[in-house]
C-alpha cells in the first residue's frame, strides 16, 4: 500500500521532538508550524548555489502544468536547467527540497548518475542502478561506522543486540547517521510507524559528529556516487529498521520489542552484505 502522509494539521506535535524531525525542526522551525513555506522562502535557503557536476544554478520551481511542457523527465530537468519542480503543500516535495539544501552535494551527484543511465537506455525500464540511485533517494541513510565489532551483529541481523545491548554505541559516537532520503523523512511523520531504510555504510575513524568531518565524508562519498564506485546494484544497500535506534520509536525502550516488532526481519537466507565502504578520510 502507497504511504499516505498526513496532512499538515494532523501531524502530532510529539514528532518534532524525537529524532530525527526535532534536528530538523531546530534548523526550520517553521516545519511544524501552520503554514506551507513558499517557494521563493525555500530558493532563498538554497541561496544560488551550483548543481555540483553541471554548475548550473540550482532552484526550485511550482510543479504546474506549464512546467511540465519541456517534456522532460524530472531527473533531466534538474540536470539540464538546474530546476527543481516542487509540488506545493506537499511534504514529500517539501522534505526533498530540504535535502537539496543541505546535501546538495550529493544529490547533485545522484541525479547526475541517474541522467547517464537514462541516456544509456532506450526503453523505459529500469537500470540495476537507477533502482539503487532511486532506493538510495528515497529512502536513503548513510551509516557512519566507527566500530567495526557492531558490524557482524548487522550482518546477521541481531537486531536486540545491535540497538539494544549496544544502545550506548547510538550515543556516543561509534555509529551514527545521516539521512538522506526524503521518503524516509515523510515517513517520520507519523510517530508509531516502523521504519526500515536502505544504507550505505561509511567505515571511518573520523569524528562524524564534527560537522567539517561531515561535510568531508558526504563530498567523498558525492564522488564515488558520481565515478559508479557504488549504487551499481539494490543489494548494495543495507536494511537498517531506523525504529531501533535509541529514542526514535515511543515503544524502543525494552528488548522485546526488537524481537518482535516487524520492522526487525531474520536475515533471508544466502544474504551476504558488501563491505563498508572506506573513503580515505
Amino acid at each position: 500500500m502507497r504511504f499516505s502522509a498526513p496532512a499538515r494539521s494532523a501531524v502530532a506535535p510529539e514528532v518534532w521532538t524525537r529524532p530525527p524531525l526535532d534536528r530538523l525542526r531546530g534548523d526550520y522551525p517553521w516545519l511544524a508550524g501552520a503554514e506551507w513555506p513558499e517557494i521563493a522562502a525555500l530558493n532563498q535557503l538554497l541561496d544560488g548555489r551550483p548543481h555540483a557536476v553541471t554548475g548550473l544554478p540550482l532552484r526550485f520551481a511550482a510543479q504546474t502544468p506549464d512546467l511540465l511542457r519541456d517534456g522532460l523527465h524530472y531527473e533531466q530537468r534538474s540536470f539540464e536547467t538546474g530546476i527543481i519542480s516542487t509540488r506545493a503543500a506537499n511534504w514529500h516535495d517539501l522534505l526533498n527540497a530540504l535535502i537539496w539544501i543541505r546535501y546538495s552535494g550529493l544529490k547533485s551527484a545522484l541525479n547526475a548518475r541517474y541522467v547517464a543511465e537514462l541516456r544509456l537506455r532506450s526503453d523505459r525500464e529500469r537500470s540495476r542502478p537507477q533502482m539503487a540511485i532511486t532506493h538510495f533517494d528515497e529512502g536513503g541513510v548513510v551509516v557512519f561506522l566507527r566500530d567495526r565489532e557492531l558490524l557482524p551483529l548487522w550482518d546477521r541481523h541481531d537486531w536486540p543486540a545491535l540497538f539494544h545491548d549496544h544502545r550506548n554505541a547510538w550515543r556516543d559516537g561509534r555509529i551514527g547517521l545521516v539521512i538522506v532520503g526524503h521518503a524516509t523523512l515523510e515517513h517520520c511523520l507519523q510517530p508509531q510507524q516502523l521504519i526500515t531504510a536502505k544504507c550505505l555504510v561509511v567505515e571511518s575513524s573520523a569524528d562524524f559528529a564534527e560537522a567539517d568531518q561531515q561535510a568531508r565524508l558526504l563530498s567523498a562519498l558525492a564522488s564515488q556516487i558520481r565515478n559508479a564506485d557504488c549504487l551499481n546494484d539494490p543489494q548494495e544497500l543495507r536494511p537498517l529498521p531506523l525504529s531501533g535506534i535509541p529514542g526514535w520509536h515511543p515503544a524502543a525502550s525494552t528488548r522485546s520489542f526488537f524481537e518482535t516488532a516487524d520492522c526487525f526481519r531474520p536475515l533471508r537466507a544466502g544474504r551476504v552484505y558488501p563491505q563498508p565502504l572506506r573513503l580515505g578520510l
